[in-house]
C-alpha cells in the first residue's frame, strides 16, 4: 500500500475506514461532508444538469442516496454558474439536501471531440447549445465548481481518446498532472474537496507516473479517469490494480463512469470506494431494468401479460405495486410514468447493491457475495469474469 498520509482538514470534511477486509482490499468507509455523511462503496446517480432524469430529488433520496454526481461544463453552459451562484448555490436551485460531487468537464474531450480544441492554455470548445466558442482553462473549471458550491470538485484532466497512442496518451497525463497543480492553487469554500484525476489509459507505467504525480500533490482524493471507453474490460480492472497500492489507503477512491452491476463489485473487490454512470438511468429509460438475476428488458413480449413484479426481491415502491406487464404497456405506449417508475426501480437496485456489498465487507463476507452474486447471474455477465471469480 502506498504510504498513508494524514487527510487535510477542510471544513467539515473528513474519510474514515472503520472496517476492511480481512482478505482483498473491499473496504467500507465514511466520507462526512457539510451536506451530510455518505457510506461507502458508494453510487452516485448522475444528474448532469441538475437533474437526476425524470425523478424528483425526493425520489432520489428515496432511493437511499446521499451524493449525486452534477457537470460543471453543462450547467455553465445553461443556464450558467454566476445565475446557480446568485440563487443560492446547485444544491438549493435543485432542491438537494445530499452531497454534490462535479465534474470538471474534461471528459467532454472525449464525447464532444469534434467540437473541441485543446491546448496548454485549456480546452477550447464551441457550444453543442448555440455553436459560441468558450475557453475553459483548469482555473475556470474549479471557478465554475466553487461557485456552483459543490462538495467535491475535480481537476480539469485531458481524457485521451480511446485508442490513443503511447504518445498521445503521456501527453495527456503531463499535461492534467500540470493542469492539477494550476487547480489546486485556485481558492474555494471551505467545504470543497478537491479530487485529481489518474490518466495513463491502457499503460501501466503512465497510470503509475500519472498517480504519483498526483500523490505528490497531496490531494483530497483520487479518482480513476479515462477508463471504459472501449477497451476489454480485463484491461480496466488491470489499471485499477496497477494504481489502487499507489494511493494513499486514507483518501477516497473514485472510479470514474463505470458502470454495470458487476463492474462496480469488481471495483470494490479491488479497493474502490465511490462509482458513477449514467447505465441505471438511461437504461431504465431504454427498458432494460436490473434486477438480483440479471436483466429484464421489459419491451419482450414474453412480459405482455406477466403479473409478476419486475423482481420479487425487490422492495422497491415499483416492484411493490407494479406487474411486468404494465410496465411493458407503458414503455411501448410512449408514457413518461413508464420511464419514471423503470428508472426508480434500477436506481433503487443500485442502492440496494452497495448496501448488500457494505454489509457483506462488515461482515467479512465480501468474496462469499461476490461468488453468489455471479452463481445467480449465470450468462448475463462476462464469462472470463465468471470464471475468474467462481473459480
Amino acid at each position: 500500500m502506498s504510504e498513508d498520509q494524514s487527510l487535510p482538514q477542510s471544513g467539515p470534511n473528513r474519510f474514515d475506514v472503520p472496517h476492511n477486509s480481512q482478505s482483498g482490499y473491499a473496504r467500507v468507509g465514511l466520507l462526512s461532508t457539510s451536506h451530510g455523511e455518505i457510506e461507502t462503496p458508494a453510487f452516485m446517480p448522475v444528474g448532469s444538469q441538475g437533474t437526476v432524469k425524470g425523478l424528483d430529488p425526493k425520489e432520489v433520496r428515496e432511493c437511499r442516496f446521499h451524493m449525486i454526481l452534477a457537470n460543471a461544463y453543462h450547467l455553465f453552459l445553461r443556464p450558467g454558474h454566476e445565475l446557480i451562484e446568485s440563487l443560492g448555490g446547485l444544491h438549493a436551485f435543485m432542491q438537494w439536501p445530499g452531497a454534490i460531487l462535479t465534474d470538471s468537464g474534461g471528459y467532454q474531450m472525449v464525447s464532444l471531440a469534434d467540437l473541441c480544441e485543446v491546448t496548454e492554455e485549456g480546452v477550447g470548445f464551441r457550444s453543442h447549445i448555440d455553436g459560441e466558442w468558450h475557453l475553459l482553462s483548469p482555473e475556470k473549471s474549479i471557478a465554475i465548481q466553487v461557485a456552483l458550491g459543490s462538495d467535491i470538485m475535480m481537476v480539469l484532466d485531458h481524457c485521451p481518446t480511446f485508442p490513443s497512442t503511447e504518445l498521445q496518451t503521456r501527453e495527456a497525463v503531463q499535461r492534467t498532472t500540470r493542469w492539477a497543480k494550476r487547480c489546486v492553487v485556485v481558492p474555494r469554500k471551505e467545504h470543497q474537496w478537491l479530487f485529481g484525476i489518474v490518466q495513463g489509459g491502457v499503460f501501466a507505467q503512465l497510470r503509475l507516473e500519472s498517480t504519483q504525480e498526483l500523490v505528490n500533490l497531496n490531494m483530497d482524493g483520487y479518482a480513476l479517469g479515462g477508463l471504459s471507453l472501449g477497451e476489454e474490460k480485463p484491461a480496466m480492472l488491470d489499471m485499477i490494480e496497477t494504481v489502487v497500492d499507489r494511493l494513499p489507503t486514507s483518501r477516497p477512491r473514485y472510479l470514474m463512469g463505470v458502470g454495470l452491476p458487476e463492474d462496480i463489485v469488481e471495483g470494490v473487490a479491488r479497493g474502490l470506494d465511490l462509482f458513477d454512470c449514467v447505465i441505471p438511468t438511461r437504461h431504465g429509460r431504454t427498458g432494460w431494468l436490473f434486477t438480483s438475476t440479471g436483466r429484464v428488458l421489459i419491451k419482450q413480449a414474453r412480459y405482455a401479460r406477466d403479473p409478476d413484479p419486475i423482481d420479487a426481491e425487490c422492495g422497491c415502491p415499483v416492484c411493490q405495486r407494479f406487474s411486468r406487464a404494465y410496465l411493458r404497456h407503458l414503455f411501448l405506449s410512449h408514457e413518461m410514468l413508464g420511464v419514471r417508475l423503470n428508472t426508480v426501480h434500477n436506481l433503487w437496485y443500485y442502492g440496494s447493491l452497495m448496501k448488500e456489498l457494505r454489509q457483506a465487507i462488515r461482515q467479512n463476507q465480501f468474496e462469499a457475495y461476490r461468488k453468489e452474486f455471479y452463481r445467480r447471474r449465470q450468462g448475463e455477465t462476462s464469462e472470463t469474469l465468471i470464471q475468474e471469480v467462481t473459480a
